[in-house]
Order: structure tokens, then sequence, then C-alpha cells
């Protein structure tokens, strides 16, 4: 299991929390799921290489892009 956290500028109220949490809970591979209103950082605890892949694409099709 490995971890990485995104930065999400995007987010700016608990439901965006709430939404990015529920979304990326969902994906197969992903473990856990921490989103940080204060410093619009998600940390994601998952297994698999074409986790993070399937993470960044998803936080982009629901409108929260990561920034790379």
């Amino acid at each position: 299991m490995a971890s990485h956290t995104f930065h999400v500028p995007a987010i700016s109220c608990q439901h965006c929390v709430r939404t990015i949490t529920r979304e990326l809970s969902a994906l197969s591979g992903v473990q856990a799921v921490h989103a940080d209103l204060a410093t619009k950082d998600v940390e994601v605890t998952y297994e698999g290489a074409d986790t993070l892949d399937l993470v960044r694409a998803t936080l982009r099709e629901i409108g929260y892009p990561p920034a790379e």
C-alpha cells in the first residue's frame, strides 16, 4: 500500500470535501481518502500502479483537477 497527496485548488467548502471523498473512495484500488479544506490537499492511500492515473482522471471528471 502507498499514499500520494494531491493539491486541489478548487476545494472551497465541505461539500467539495464530501464529493471528492465519496467519488475517490468508490474507485477500485483506493483504500482511504482524506481531503482537507484548509490545505486543499487530498491524500489517497491506494494499491496498484494504475490507481493514481485513475484518481487524477476522476478528479478532473468531477471538476476538481489536481495542480500538476
